[in-house]
């Protein structure tokens, strides 16, 4: 089917190279523009001192896009809150399952990977510093434990089951457990020496 200018694309529109139609391939490279400019500037200089029009402008969209994508700036800091905590989760997964040879090895492994990236100044000011403020913290717990709990709760699980650590009551543990490794990041977070206190 040809689409006419003015017309919109429909699902059997003509699909681009990696199946997608043209419509969908550029609503995803303004989308994530978007959230890399987003992340950059969020990073550098925090929530608050960045504006929407500085964001459109870095991304080379029109604000009209960044409101097609997001309902506000809080929306988008959401969405570049979600993307940093899911690539933290894969890299301290891959990390801990690389280097720990048993349960227990791989829960300190991936507790230690967390703290080690909490030293990360864009980690540290957009996952740690701003998103409790800007989201509150209901949804900031929510979208950091979506991430970290199922991590946390499945190492312990293995731990259990391999018998190096005794049975407990799991979800309970797994909080609790979470909850030292968050407090421990909000330390070097708001530390003047985070190094000094990761130690």
């Amino acid at each position: 089917m040809h689409v006419k200018r003015g017309e919109t694309e429909t699902a059997d529109a003509p699909l681009r190279p990696g199946g997608r139609s043209l419509k969908a391939q550029q609503s995803f490279v303004t989308r994530t523009a978007l959230l890399t400019v987003a992340r950059e500037l969020f990073a550098e200089r925090g929530y608050a001192q960045v504006g929407t029009e500085e964001i459109v402008r870095a991304a080379g969209v029109t604000r009209g896009a960044l409101y097609h994508h997001f309902k506000d700036k809080a929306d988008l800091f959401a969405a570049v809150y979600e993307d940093v905590e899911g690539a933290l989760m894969e890299r301290i997964a891959a990390s801990a399952m690389a280097a720990a040879r048993d349960p227990l090895e791989l829960l300190r492994a991936g507790a230690s990977g967390f703290l080690d990236a909490c030293e990360d100044p864009a980690v540290q000011q957009i996952a740690l510093l701003d998103a409790p403020s800007v989201l509150g913290w209901e949804r900031w717990r929510e979208i950091g434990m979506r991430y970290g709990f199922g991590l946390v709760r499945g190492g312990l699980q293995e731990a259990m089951d391999a018998g190096v650590i005794e049975r407990q009551p799991l979800d309970a543990l797994a909080h609790l457990l979470l909850g030292a490794i968050d407090e421990g990041a909000m330390l070097i977070a708001r530390a003047e020496n985070p190094a000094e206190v990761r130690a």
